[in-house]
């Protein structure tokens, strides 16, 4: 199934509040594990957030968040914020 196809599915599945949020629970909890899966340590990574993606480097990877080293500083990033370059 394409992507397009899920969107509209979604869009036209006529779905509870509950029921969406329950969905988007799913969908991050898929993101943690894949990220989890492709992330290891010194791994270039982007860290994206909203409005920009930030390069860095993977220095240690947790449970669900990695800590990531950005322009001489060290952050704690959720997994499902990360990308591999």
């Amino acid at each position: 199934m394409e992507l397009k196809e899920i969107k509209m599915a979604v869009l036209k599945g006529g779905y509870s509040l509950s029921e969406l949020n329950e969905l988007t629970a799913y969908v991050n909890s898929v993101k943690t594990s894949q990220a989890k899966a492709d992330i290891s340590v010194g791994d270039n990574v982007w860290v994206v957030q909203k409005t920009k993606r930030t390069a860095g480097v993977v220095t240690k990877v947790n449970i669900k968040k990695a800590i990531v080293d950005m322009q001489g500083s060290r952050y704690n990033v959720p997994l499902s914020m990360l990308e591999v370059q």
